[in-house]
């Protein structure tokens, strides 16, 4: 049959082996089983079929059978054992048929199985089991380790597992198997687990085979018993079994091995280890060793069983033990076991009786005694439980020679026990161990039998043959009835007062006890009354609690008779006489108590409590105690009396009577009130003498005893009252002296008294208690002066308060006082305006907590009721509403958004109140905090509650949005509510509010102001849809006739309303303004009020009908024929009544409203009623400056100038194209009369307003007329301005080349470019942009003063604005000096930082239009100044911290990606007055136009400071100009040169836009030069190259000299490529002329001052310019002539 890997045979399916072959043959031999199966076991273990027609019967078997049988006939060891468990678990769990399908084949499988495991152990070998060569030494050897223990153990289950009736099987294998030699060294085997598997085997074959094991005993008894002193934890188990299982098992097994020489020394050697930290695992076994041993091989006993009793004592002082719990007590109950079985076995035997308790036991205790770590409670129960059993036994058998022995060993014990425990306490300086351990033993032996309960936790407990049988009959598998396996017991009992447990008691133990306690007891009192040790009263207090009789107490007394003080009364007296633990406690323990030195006094007041066990009544020691309290016992000896009560319900009892009574209640409230009122004594006591009363005060609040009070009610009621008295105070004191004081204490004993009562109903004096409590944490730092741990200790304590009081039953809010008090302080508190911001915050987060507490009540109404309580009615919030100071007005006014004919400024923010908030907010944030909390918890509101707080929080938030500059303290409110989320959405998301937007209508209607506005604004942020709006204005004409409220109702509804709502006002309005009479005209339901609507709805922007607004017109021009001295033209405001500056007001908006709206022609009549009234208004303003104060003079002035901006504007705008639609000469009237009119009056008025005003703020209502006024000044012509006639203003020493006129017009206007206002500003530049382009000329006509005679001239540009460029300079130095550059700075519009740079940069455009303005020849000089002063580098650097990363428009994102993006570089900037919708980005476009014109105009300059910067700037400048800049400028410099109409003769000028290039040819006679000149990327950063084209006539050195020169100019001249080329193409003419190149720039013309050269030396008669000599003489350090050297005169 062919090898493994041979080919198959065609057409042979399946591979040949034995088990098809033994198919075959049992199909021939027909049905009988007969042949089983080829091959040893080293071949094949198949699974094999042994019947006729395996095909068919392998069918038959279930297949998760098959797959195990399969497993099971795998080689792998591992795989079988699983295989197995796998196979015994189906077999349990199968249906019975299924497994006897399985039946025929196990037998073969069973077979192979056992002579499996047999060879394992005795044939096989690492190198036999596994492949040497491919598997490694340590792999082979670990896996024949494994296959051994597997076997061994597969053996013992399969021992414990066969049936006896089946066992005679396999008798003869195990037989063969205990004959091998080898099998028995497996007890010697090095590895662990093969001897812990051997010796399980050995025991369970002498548990199923004890007949074969008796055959062996020569080999088993030797190979167990010798192997005793194994300490191997793995082994140690199963050894001690296989022991215990051996000495049963084979009775002869001694025969085999030498005990004494052998066996017992080794024993001996282990116990005397400690069992080698296995005394846990192998003591239990000790006793029924013992117990097997025989007495031939004990003899002699005494010898024995003292050497072994001393072995296992000297365990015990082994470290490893003594750290041990478990091992400790498995010695301990290991010795008591075998002391009893000994004295058991040998009881009568004197010799040895006497050598178990004096040689062992009581030096065992007194080991025990000398070492703590030993002195547990389990050793005396093992000695209690030991001498209870021998009591038992001697009580049981009274007359019996046994009892008369056991008498006499306990007799023995006692005399013994009394000797040693006398020795530890008589010593002076007694050992505290010793003693601790002695009165530990007293207290277990005082115990009865039946309190020393067994550890739950351990097996079991031993149980002599002669005790009553217990439950637990648990580990009795081999220990006859003398001994069972032990377990430790553990005390569980406690020591009791009483004397009850005494007579359960033996009296073969009362008696001896009784006597060795007085004994002690009275050797201890000697040694206190003689020497004062505290460690005898110690030992004496521990006796006494557990022996409190009158016996020790008497024997305590001795001798000593002497009567009480004879001040006690005649009780106490009588008491003492006849009780001597009375006579005792006065006579001795008071004054024990009363030793100031002594710390802990807690074993004092246990003597106490000892000695009044010994009283007959409660009232007798009621009598006592309240004797001691009133003079003898100190406070802190009461405060342990009482701890020790609450600590003990025994001790309790004793002392109920006198805990409730009237001398303890009045003695605390004394306490209270002295202690509350500390200051007297704090100066001499200490802290600790304060807590420790406090600690007492604390104690009896706090402390229950079912539900009850540990002292009277009345008397806690008083106490509580004293406290509360003192809290009330806290507020006076300051935070020094509330650091000392007793709140600190108060709130301890406050939060132990509210956090204890549960159950208990508060009483009214806690209630005031608790309100105070929360009072103080409601109110700032500031009011009360309580330190942060105090407030932090005061919440606490409040909160456990409330936290009681919610989780009583009934109605909460009525039965509390403090709930409504709370709520009551809480209103006054938010309506005083006593609140700033930080009281406002403790005040809600206290709120906050509070209603957080009341949410957990059961009453569910409790919250709306709190909250209804604190809410005002409607007249207090009207109150509130008037109180806010009406700045609020100036921006709804100005804006036009409402209208006011009457003065309604009475209340303003005072000074002194700038942090104090108005009631109103303090209100609204308080209860919208509150219902914030109550809807999170959906607890509905009654009477609309909700809605009208919303309504209440909308109206504070909107006034504060309506203020100009709302102070910080107003800011930080509105940011507080933002942290707290209480908005409007919040509250409106989380209830129902749809009665809201009905009730601010109604306000609206009713009152007008702000609840007009509180709609529009709600539209505005869409948190109303139109459509809701829509309901409630359906019906126009319920809204006539107007009141102020309607009407402003209307104004606020305006920009919402559709064009049909509109007109239908309209056409309420349009006959109301007909007929009226001079009052109906200025009455709300009249003309005002009529006109302010229509202006309203004018304003945005609908009304589209000309003759409509004609018609109004026409009504106005009506109205001033008729009513003129309404009209207030050229007049003082003085006298005039708000109704007429109201109706003004209206006309002039409606003027201006109708020249920006009306797009149809004006008749003549109708522009001359317009302009002159304008003017007349406009001279009224200039007329009436001192009262700009009153709101509505200023309103005026606003609207006055208003109008003039937009005749101005208008005027401006006018093209050829519009002129033609306009009367004849009305162009002309305006440019001669109208324009120089109004500028004559407002420049000056500038100038005025600005010379006063303090507040510069241009958001403020006092500097309102500011803006248009200076929109207005932006459309001054030139000549009108340079017509002006101001007050001189000349500088002494300011040089000057400009007339007086022009030097006062820029002394006065440039200083206000340092004015803090933006209006001001930027008026102020477009006036002297215009002037700029004037000045340079005057320097020009001066410009000889300036030769060459210097050898760096500089000129500077005008003085007045250097000085205040300087100024400017050091101002940005603080606002900007500390950023590095290249971090972009964002500066915060109109703030004042915001002006200061505003300034700065509009400072620096007018310089460079100066200096754009300027010839060539004056720019050089310019510049040079600026190079010396640096105050171009100072703007390059603030530019790179003002300019944007990416200076692209916002808005073209947007915008198709095919197109360019607009920049900040590419689009002009609009410098604007009135419209501040582009503020954030006036700065960074500024800025970019700056830096933009500094290039342009400067090019040389900044690329000087380029170079000369640091790296990081060179790049960040290099990078930024390249991307933004440089292509916007190199196209415009390109669009220049082919722009340009400069004509030069005989120079021809090209350019290319697409390459960036200019192409230059100049021409003379013969001679041809082309010049190609490329800009660069970074264009004007880098060098401008210089090509040559073509050169006809011309040698190479002077061209290339014309190159460089070329280069040279265009690198260093400020100016553009046309004009570097005409400075070259001059300099080449004059080289054509004849005049010679300086020699040392060789150059004709001076490349940055444009001089020729003039300076000639004196021998070589060669000429140079001044500049460059001066160049060569500083860098050279010589005075000698460049060329000849010769020294230059």
């Amino acid at each position: 049959m062919g090898g493994k890997n041979k080919q198959r045979t065609k057409g042979n399916l399946r591979p040949s082996n034995s088990g098809r072959a033994a198919e075959l043959l049992a199909k021939e031999q027909g049905t009988v089983p007969g042949f089983i199966g080829f091959g040893t076991f080293h071949s094949d273990l198949g699974y094999v079929p042994a019947i006729q027609g395996a095909e068919e019967i392998d069918s038959l078997v279930d297949s998760d059978f098959r797959m195990v049988l399969r497993k099971l006939s795998k080689k792998d060891v591992t795989t079988k054992l699983k295989a197995m468990q796998e196979f015994g678990t189906m077999c349990t769990e199968r249906d019975t048929e299924i497994v006897k399908g399985v039946l025929p084949y196990w037998p073969r499988i069973f077979c192979k199985i056992s002579l499996v495991l047999q060879d394992h152990l005795i044939k096989e070998t690492p190198d036999t089991l596994s492949d040497p060569q491919t598997i490694p030494e340590e792999e082979r050897e670990a896996k024949f380790y494994r296959v051994v223990t597997c076997s061994l153990l597969a053996l013992k289950k399969l021992l414990c597992l066969l049936p006896d009736n089946e066992f005679d099987s396999l008798e003869e294998k195990f037989k063969s198997l205990l004959s091998q030699n080898k099998f028995w060294k497996y007890g010697k085997h090095s590895i662990p687990q093969i001897r812990s598997a051997y010796f399980e085997l050995v025991s369970a074959l002498c548990q199923r085979t004890p007949q074969l094991m008796k055959d062996e005993a020569s080999k088993v008894s030797p190979s167990v018993l010798l192997s005793i002193d194994d300490s191997d934890p793995i082994v140690c188990p199963a050894l001690w079994e296989a022991v215990l299982y051996t000495l049963t098992t084979i009775e002869d097994c001694w025969l085999h091995v030498n005990a004494k020489k052998s066996v017992f020394p080794k024993l001996s050697a282990m116990v005397r280890e400690g069992g080698r930290g296995l005394a846990a695992v192998i003591y239990p076994y000790l006793l029924p060793f013992i117990s097997k041993l025989p007495q031939s091989i004990t003899d002699p006993k005494l010898d024995f069983f003292k050497n072994f009793l001393t072995s296992l004592v000297a365990g015990l002082s082994t470290e490893r033990t003594k750290t041990s719990f478990s091992e400790c007590s498995a010695v301990i109950s290991a010795f008591f076991e075998c002391l009893r079985f000994i004295m058991q076995q040998n009881l009568g035997e004197e010799e040895i009786e006497e050598m178990l308790v004096n040689d062992q036991l009581i030096p065992f205790i007194d080991a025990v005694l000398k070492d703590p770590r030993l002195q547990d409670e389990q050793l005396f129960n093992h000695l209690a439980e030991t001498l209870s059993s021998w009591e038992a036994k001697a009580d049981l058998d009274k007359d019996d020679k046994t009892a008369y022995s056991l008498e006499k060993v306990l007799l023995n014990f006692w005399e013994r026990l009394s000797e040693i425990c006398v020795e530890k306490i008589n010593e002076p300086e007694t050992d505290v161990k010793s003693v601790l351990g002695v009165s530990n033993l007293l207290q277990v032996l005082q115990k009865p039998k039946s309190s020393l309960k067994l550890n739950k936790k351990n097996v079991g407990k031993v149980r002599f043959a002669d005790e009553m049988p217990e439950s637990n009959k648990e580990n009795e598998k081999y220990v006859s009835s003398e001994g069972e396996n032990s377990g430790g017991s553990e005390l569980m009992a406690e020591p009791s007062l009483t004397h009850s447990c005494s007579d359960l008691i033996s009296p073969l133990r009362k008696k001896p006890l009784e006597d060795l306690v007085c004994k002690l007891a009275e050797m201890s009192v000697n040694y206190v009354n003689e020497q004062k040790s505290e460690q005898h009263l110690r030992f004496l207090s521990t006796l006494l609690n557990s022996f409190s009789s009158s016996q020790v107490f008497k024997v305590l007394l001795g001798d000593e008779k002497q009567s009480i003080v004879k001040a006690k009364p005649l009780e106490i007296a009588k008491l003492a006489q006849k009780n001597p633990a009375i006579q005792f406690l006065y006579q001795k323990v008071i004054g024990w108590l009363n030793e100031d030195q002594r710390k802990d006094a807690s074993f004092l007041v246990d003597i106490l409590y000892s000695a009044l066990c010994c009283c007959d009544s409660h009232m007798e020691r009621k009598a006592v105690l309240d004797d001691l309290i009133e003079v003898d016992l100190k406070w802190n000896s009461i405060l342990q009396v009482i701890e020790k009560a609450c600590s003990s319900s025994d001790k309790h009892a004793l002392v109920t009577p006198w805990l409730k009574g009237d001398i303890l209640g009045e003695k605390l409230v004394t306490l209270a009130d002295h202690l509350c009122n500390k200051d007297l004594e704090s100066t001499v006591s200490s802290e600790s003498y304060f807590s420790e009363r406090w600690s007492l005060l604390s104690l009896v609040l706090s402390q229950h005893v079912k539900n009850d009070y540990l002292i009277g009610e009345v008397y806690v009621e008083r106490i509580i009252v004293k406290l509360h008295e003192t809290l009330s105070k806290a507020k006076k004191l300051s935070e020094a002296e509330n650091n000392d004081s007793s709140v600190s204490f108060i709130c301890d004993v406050a939060y132990n008294y509210f956090s204890s009562a549960k159950g208990c109903l508060l009483m009214p004096s806690s209630e005031d208690l608790l309100l105070t409590l929360f009072q103080l944490c409601a109110e700032s730092k500031e009011k009360t002066h309580l330190p942060d741990f105090l407030i932090s200790k005061l919440k606490n304590t409040w909160l456990s308060g409330v936290n009681l009081l919610v989780h009583q039953t009934g109605d909460t809010y009525k039965q509390s006082t403090f709930l409504r008090l709370s709520a009551l302080w809480l209103k006054n508190q938010v309506q005083s305006s006593s609140l700033d911001i930080t009281s406002l915050q403790v005040l809600l987060s206290a709120v906050d907590d509070l209603l957080n507490a009341l949410l957990e009540s059961e009453d569910t109404y409790l919250l709306g009721v709190y909250i209804g309580s604190v809410m005002p009615d409607n007249s207090e919030w009207e109150k509130m509403r008037q109180s806010l100071p009406m700045q609020w007005l100036h921006r709804p006014l100005l804006e036009g958004r409402l209208s006011l004919n009457y003065e309604c400024f009475k209340t303003d923010f005072k000074e002194q109140d700038t942090k104090k908030l108005p009631s109103h907010l303090c209100t609204s944030a308080l209860l919208s905090k509150m219902i914030l909390v109550a809807l999170k918890k959906e607890i509905v509101l009654e009477n609309n509650e909700l809605e009208k707080i919303i309504a209440e929080l909308l109206y504070s938030l909107q006034w504060y949005e309506e203020l100009d500059n709302p102070p910080i303290f107003l800011t930080g409110f509105c940011e507080m509510l933002q942290k707290m989320n209480i908005t409007y959405d919040n509250l409106c998301g989380l209830g129902n509010t749809s009665g809201l937007l009905q009730l601010l209508f109604n306000r609206s209607r009713e009152n007008g102001t702000l609840w007009s506005l509180i709609i529009a604004k709600l539209i505005l942020s869409r948190s109303v849809s139109s459509d809701e709006v829509k309901r409630h204005y359906r019906r126009k004409e319920g809204f006539f006739p107007l009141t102020e409220g309607n009407m402003h109702t209307i104004q606020s509804l305006c920009p919402f309303l559709s064009k049909e709502d509109k007109k239908e006002f309209i056409a309420q309005c349009i006959p109301a303004l007909l007929a009226w009479t001079k009052e109906d005209v200025c009455s709300i339901n009249g003309g005002f009020g009529h006109l302010a609507i229509f202006n309203s709805c004018l304003q945005t922007k609908s009304i589209d009908d000309g003759e409509l607004l004609h018609g109004i017109l026409k009504i106005l021009i009506t109205w001033k024929k008729d009513h003129e001295d309404i009209f207030l033209f050229s007049c003082n405001l003085s006298e005039v009544s708000p109704e007429i500056l109201g109706v003004n007001i209206e006309i002039i908006r409606f003027l201006s409203l109708f020249l920006k709206y009306c797009s149809s022609p004006l008749a003549e009549s109708e522009w001359d009623f317009i302009m002159c009234s304008m003017l007349a208004w406009l001279e009224t303003t200039n007329e009436n400056q001192t009262l700009y104060s009153v709101p509505l003079v200023q309103l005026f002035a606003c609207v006055s100038c208003d109008l003039t901006c937009e005749l101005s504007a208008f005027f401006d705008s006018t093209t050829l194209d519009t002129t033609g639609s306009l009367p004849v000469n009305l162009i002309s009237e305006w440019k001669e009369f109208f324009s120089p009119g109004i500028h004559s009056l407002l420049l000056p008025l500038l100038v005025t307003v600005t010379g006063e005003s303090k507040d510069t703020s241009e958001t403020s209502f006092q500097n309102a007329m500011l803006k248009p006024m200076c929109e207005t000044l932006t459309y001054i012509p030139k000549d009108q301005l340079l017509s002006q006639k101001l007050p001189a203003r000349l500088v002494a020493g300011q040089k000057t080349n400009l007339p007086e006129y022009l030097q006062t017009l820029l002394n006065t206007l440039a200083p206000l470019l340092l004015y803090r206002a933006r209006p001001v500003q930027i008026a102020v530049y477009h006036m002297l942009y215009k002037l700029m382009p004037e000045f340079p000329q005057y320097d020009q006509d001066n410009l000889k003063s300036y030769g060459d005679e210097e050898e760096e001239p500089a000129l500077s540009p005008p003085a007045a604005l250097m000085s205040l460029l300087s100024t400017q300079e050091d101002l940005l130095e603080n606002v900007l000096g500390c950023i590095p550059v290249g971090q972009i700075v964002t500066i915060k519009p109109l703030s004042e930082d915001f002006c200061y740079v505003l300034g700065y940069l509009l400072t620096w455009k007018l310089i460079l239009t100066f200096f754009k303005a300027a010839a060539s020849q004056l720019r050089a000089l310019y510049s040079m100044y600026l190079r010396k002063t640096k105050s171009l580098n100072k703007l390059l650097y603030h530019l790179f911290r003002l300019m944007p990363e990416n200076p692209t428009f916002a808005e073209t994102a947007v915008e198709l990606s095919n197109k360019d993006p607009k920049t900040f570089f590419t689009e002009e900037l609009q410098l604007g007055i009135r419209d501040t919708s582009t503020l954030p980005y006036h700065i960074p476009h500024l800025a970019c136009s700056v830096y933009h014109m500094t290039l342009k105009d400067l090019p040389a300059m900044v690329r000087l400071w380029w170079n000369s910067s640091e790296k990081r700037v060179f790049n960040i400048v290099d990078r930024f100009t390249s991307k933004y800049v440089s292509s916007v400028l190199s196209f415009q410099e390109i669009s220049s040169v082919q722009t340009s109409t400069q004509l030069f003769n005989g120079m021809t000028v090209k350019a290319r836009a697409t390459t960036r290039e200019v192409m230059a040819t100049y021409t003379i006679e013969d001679i041809v030069i082309e010049l190609i000149i490329q800009l660069p990327s970074n264009y004007p950063l880098g060098s401008i190259t210089v090509e040559s084209g073509k050169r006809v006539g011309v040698a190479v050195q002077q061209w290339r000299n014309w190159m460089l020169q070329l280069s040279t100019y265009l690198t260093h001249q400020n100016g553009s490529i046309m004009e570097g080329l005409a400075l070259w193409k001059n300099n080449v003419d004059k080289r054509f002329e004849g005049v010679e190149d300086c020699m040392i720039c060789f150059s004709v013309i001076h490349g940055f001052n444009y001089s020729l050269p003039k300076k000639a030396c004196r021998t070589c008669k060669k000429k140079f310019h001044s500049a460059c000599l001066y160049k060569w003489f500083t860098s050279s350090n010589k005075s000698t002539c460049p060329l000849c050297r010769e020294t230059f005169f």
